[in-house]
Formats: structure tokens, sequence, C-alpha cells
């Protein structure tokens, strides 16, 4: 009896120590079931149970020569005809054909479950006949999300339900509360006995690396860092860096049963001796040798969009505004890094003959000094190498000092159509200092992860369609992130849209033969970079008339808003005063994107306007209009959307269209109450 009881402890260390240890052999895969018996046609292969619907198989072959072949799974004591087909690894029921040591995975049909089943085979249907089989061991329980215990708060309010962590990199905690009062806290885990300094930063749940933001009860997921998993590490911490205090932290139990993670690490290491992990996505590496400094950018980012890199315009803190900073990507096979001065928060624009704003070097009487030197783009990661000058003669480039630390700011963001950058998706709140001139070596960077994640509900879209609406209100506001108007358009944004009747960027319905009016608050100072915005109707889609060429404006058909001088140069015609909806004044517009639906961030916006009558753009679509037309502003690209102009408003296109009636009353009092408030 005694022999027994030692066998079977033995047993189930093996299979702890084997689940605990498989990090060892290469990436966790999930909890291994066997091999696959192999009676015919060279079937061999290894299986794990990922979760409780799918099985991994790794390094199966078959030969592919059965007749009727198929994955057939069971709940009978051996594989047979009552048995069912388990789709292959895309999801169909073709007869087998060959594998070669391949892996893949399966997912049980329907709603089966592993532990519905006592085996899985290689079975040809035809002479039903068993090429190969495994089975599943009694009372198995297959990896699934795993609940542990709450964080145990220390101080700042650190608090949480029990963790959960859902697979081998990813944690979520529920109802997680901080204070964000601490300077340095982060993410914060490592091994040992209890959360200590020497351990690793796991960014956000945005993938930002600053320091925490207060959080008041909402659930978030983590994502492990590089190839971490919760098989390497022993605590997760809230901790302070600048007071090495665990604020709060939870033990993480050994053999969790857990999913293995469907995130791919992409390995990344640069050849400069000093390395910054600005972002989830984004790192930063230096060497200063001479004269000269050799800067290199890799980021996760997609084809149409940009990093960027540079000095502060501030000598006390990171700020855009006045920054000497660097746009780099990739387009096709061809890198580019160029040189940016930024005087305004706004794309380049020309103010009274000057151009102001985001605008290249060369473009405001300087020079572009970054001399490219590599770029690739491989996994989805742009690695571009460039090179300065410490000094510059350039009136637009700062000094890179070898003497004192230096403040930085970096940016993510998309291309536009042009391949200039519009507004920063992904940037850093924090303040950062940098010592260019280390004399050892450092790096925080970690490999980059790449998950298959999509915006999910994006907010419903805004449509005006309503025969009884002669007059729209029109002024600007925040675009809203990756959901506001970049979601609507497909268009990259600026910082500002148009708001019409309350709608961010809505289509309108305007019939043919009717007069409308544009009430428009777009801002009225030509010497503003940022709010001047008058209105314009084209055929176009993209807008910012006034930058373009003579060649691309004469290309564009203009329908209403802008008049030509004696000089036959365009001026707009309808400027009003600036009314705007702005972000308040401690809200992060980063997070513009946690917000459900436009209606619930809209009421988080504040409202200011200017004195001062409205300007009236009056229209009276004819038959000579395009079905589908634009309104934008005068001097700033994609900051409107769609207008169509229809015959009529029959029945049958009321029944086709969502009309949102009761959003566009909601609108219209909330615009009646601001021009109330603020005439």
């Amino acid at each position: 009896m005694c022999f027994w009881w030692i066998l079977k402890s033995l047993l189930i260390f093996l299979l702890i120590f084997h689940v605990n240890c498989q990090d060892d052999e290469g990436p966790y895969k999930g909890k291994y079931i066997g091999k696959i018996n192999s009676y015919h046609h060279q079937v061999s292969g290894d299986v794990y149970a990922v979760d409780e619907y799918r099985l991994l198989f790794t390094k199966f072959n078959y030969d592919g020569n059965g007749q009727d072949t198929f994955f057939y799974a069971g709940s009978s004591n051996r594989p047979g005809i009552q048995g069912f087909i388990v789709p292959d690894e895309h999801g169909k029921t073709n007869i087998l054909e060959r594998y070669f040591n391949k892996d893949f995975t399966l997912r049980l049909p329907d709603t089966k479950v592993i532990t519905d089943i006592k085996w899985l085979a290689i079975f040809d249907i035809w002479n039903q006949n068993t090429f190969g089989d495994i089975y599943i061991p009694e009372e198995f329980e297959p990896p699934k999300v795993q609940k542990i215990p709450k964080l145990d708060g220390k101080g700042n309010s650190v608090d949480s339900d029990p963790i959960e962590v859902i697979d081998a990199k990813t944690l979520r905690l529920p109802k997680f509360k901080y204070d964000g009062l601490a300077k340095k806290a982060h993410f914060w885990v490592g091994v040992g006995p209890q959360p200590n300094s020497k351990g690793q930063l796991v960014p956000d749940e945005y993938g930002y690396v600053d320091a925490l933001r207060a959080y008041n009860g909402q659930s978030i997921i983590l994502e492990l860092p590089g190839d971490l998993t919760i098989f390497n590490i022993d605590w997760f911490s809230i901790f302070d860096l600048e007071t090495n205090t665990n604020l709060g932290s939870i033990i993480i139990p050994e053999g969790l049963n857990v999913p293995p993670s469907l995130v791919k690490v992409i390995p990344h290491k640069s050849n400069l001796p000093h390395c910054l992990q600005l972002h989830k996505n984004f790192q930063l590496s230096w060497e200063i040798f001479g004269p000269q400094i050799t800067i290199e950018l890799a980021g996760q980012v997609r084809e149409d969009e940009y990093l960027s890199f540079g000095l502060s315009g501030s000598d006390e803190r990171s700020q855009m505004l006045g920054s000497d900073v660097t746009v780099a990507y990739v387009d096709q096979h061809n890198g580019y890094a160029i040189d940016y001065n930024i005087t305004a928060l706004s794309p380049c624009v020309k103010v009274l003959g000057q151009n102001k704003g985001v605008c290249k070097d060369d473009l405001v009487g300087g020079q572009d000094n970054s001399q490219l030197f590599t770029a690739s783009r491989k996994d989805g990661i742009n690695v571009i190498t460039y090179r300065r000058f410490l000094s510059s003669s350039d009136h637009g480039d700062k000094e890179f000092p070898l003497d004192r630390e230096v403040y930085i700011v970096w940016a993510m963001g998309r291309l536009d159509s042009k391949k200039e950058p519009s507004f920063h998706d992904a940037y850093s709140k924090a303040n950062i200092k940098v010592d260019l001139n280390a004399k050892d070596a450092s790096s925080n960077c970690f490999s980059f992860t790449k998950t298959d994640q999509t915006i999910e509900d994006i907010w419903e879209k805004g449509e005006i369609y309503d025969r009884t609406i002669r007059v729209f209100n029109a002024y600007v506001g925040p675009s809203g992130g990756k959901k506001g108007y970049q979601a609507t358009t497909g268009q990259p944004s600026t910082t500002l849209a148009w708001y019409i009747n309350g709608l961010l960027a809505p289509e309108l319905w305007l019939r043919r033969g009717l007069t409308y009016q544009f009430k428009v608050r777009g801002g009225n100072n030509p010497h503003s970079a940022e709010f001047y915005h008058p209105l314009i109707i084209t055929n176009e889609a993209h807008g910012g008339y006034d930058k373009l060429t003579d060649v691309a404006q004469s290309k564009i058909r203009v329908l209403a808003g802008v008049e030509y001088t004696r000089r036959g140069r365009p001026r707009p015609t309808t400027a009003g005063p600036l009314c705007l909806a702005k972000h308040r004044d401690n809200q992060d517009r980063r997070l513009d994107d946690d917000f459900a639906t436009f209606k619930k961030f809209n009421r988080s916006l504040t409202y200011s306007c200017e004195d001062g009558d409205a300007a009236i753009l009056e229209i009276t679509p004819n038959t000579t209009w395009p079905d589908v037309v634009y309104y934008n502003s005068f001097t700033q690209a994609n900051m409107g959307w769609k207008i169509h102009v229809v015959d009529s408003f029959n029945r049958g296109s009321d029944t086709t269209r969502i009309l949102p009636n009761l959003n566009v009353i909601v609108a219209l009092l909330l615009v009646k109450q601001l021009l109330r408030l603020f005439n």
C-alpha cells in the first residue's frame, strides 16, 4: 500500500514538474497530454491542451495516404465510428492531406469541451481504421483562467478584486484602485520572496511606461513585457521607484494551469550601447561619437504610421511646443528621417505668409540635418537609424548637450495622404530626462510583442438626415482618438474636427433646390495656426485647400466658402468667432477611446465661445452639384466629412437610413444653450 502511495505521489510530482519546466524547453504551450500513439501511415506528434476547447498539435506527421481520413473524437472507450469529426486547423472538415512536422491548433466543434471526450484519433471512416490516437486522462483539467487573491494594499489606496491570470502573459486586475500620488509608481514584477527594486516594469493597459495615473475602480488588462511569462515571476507589485516602496502586491502561486499566450514575441536588439523603452511599441537607442550622435528608432507600427523623437521645447520639462524632432517612417523599401520644427500644435500651415505648426525645417528657413543611415521593416517593426551633429548652425535645431541631462519628447501616429505626420496617437505626458553622454552602456528595453488587437465598439457614426433641418451649427472640438474621427472617416485626424449640431464630423443629407445655412464658429483670427478654420465645401475629401499647390487647387471644384482676389488667390469667406469644445484640465486625451459612446465622450468636454455673431455660409445645392461633396476647413486637412446631395427625401430612403432625430434634437438644444451662454 505504501509503495503505491509513493508511486502516485511521484507521478503527480513529475506532472507538476513537467508543466512548470516547459519554459526551459521552449515557450509554454499549454498542459501536456502526451504523445500520439502511432499505428499506421507514419502518424506521430505531441498534443497539448490550450484551453477547454482547443488542442495544440506539435511536430505532427501523417503521410496523407488514407482514403477517408479525419481528425475524430468521441466519448466511447475506444476510437470508432460513433465519434464525430473535428475540423482541421483551418476550420474545415476536408479529408486530411499530408502533414510533415507541423504545429497547429484544433478547436472542438459546437460547444464541446475537452472533458467531454475520452480520445482523439486520426481515423479513416471508410475502413474504420485508427492510424493514431491519444487518450484524455481521467479527471483531466484543461488550462483555464485562474483566479488568485486580490492585491495586498500597503499604501496610496491600492486595492483590487481577486486578480485573474488569463493566460501565461496576461493579467486582469478587476476594480483596480490607486490614488496616483506616488511620483514613480509602476506595475512591477520580479523574482524573490518579496517585491524589490530589481524587478522589471510592466507597461500599463495602453502600453505606456510612464508613472501610473490614478485608477478609481477600473478593470484593466496587463500584458507581461517581452518574453516574460507568469512562470518567470514570483510576485506582482505596484512599486514606487523613487522611495523603493511596495504600495501593494501579490505573490504568484506556482504551477498555475493557465492557457498559453497567443502573443507573438518579436526580439529586437540594437547595436548601439544605450537603449530606452519609451513605450511598449517604441524603443530609442543612441551613441555619441565625436561631433555626431547616431540615433535608432525602433517601433511596432503600421505601414502608414511614423515614429518621432527629439529634444524638448523647454529646458524644464518635456514639451512638444518649440521642440526639434525627427519624423521617421518606411515607405515601401525606402526609409525617411526628416527634420521638423514645432512652432504650434497643429499641422504645418501658412499664417500671414509664414509657415507655422509641425513644419519641415526647410519650410521655415532651416535645413534638414537628419542624415538617414539605415532603414528596414520586418515583422511589423520599423527600424530607422540616422545621424545628427550635436551642434548645428540651423536656428531651428537644438543642441544635444554632453554635460547635463536633457528633456526629450516622442510620439507615434498616422501619416496623411502627403506622408506628413498627423496628430499623434501615442505620446508621453511624463517628463523624460536623459543623459545622452552617459559613460556606461544602459538598457531597459525588452522584446516587442504582437497581438491581433483591433479597436472594437467604435462610436456610432453621426448622421443628420432630416428634411426639416435648414440650419447647421458648426464649431470645432477634439477629434476623439481612434474611435472618433478616424473610425468615422477612415482618415488620419488632426487635433480638431468639425462638430455639426453637436455631432462629431457627421454625414449630412441635403436636398437640391433648398437653401441651407451653416453658422460657422471655427475661429476668425488668421494669426492663429491652431484656431483659424473657415468652413468650405468642395468635391475633395480632405480639405486644407489653402495648403495645396496651385496645380492641386486647379483640380478641385470649390462649391462654397471661397472667393478669389484680383490676383487670383483664394480667400475664405466664412470665418466666424471661435467656439471650442475641449478636454477638461485634468483629462488625458490619450484615454478618449475609453468612452463607450460619443455621447459619453461629449459630456466630458467643456465649451467656450468667443463674442460675436457666427459667420453665415448660405448654400443652395443645384443639379450641377455632385451627389457627394465635403465640408472641411480652408486651412487644415481632415476635419470634416461628407454631404450627400439628393433630389428628394422619399419614403424609401427614409427607411434605409438610420435617423438620429433624437440625437439631433439633443445636439440642437446643446448648441442653443451654448449660443445663449456666450452671446
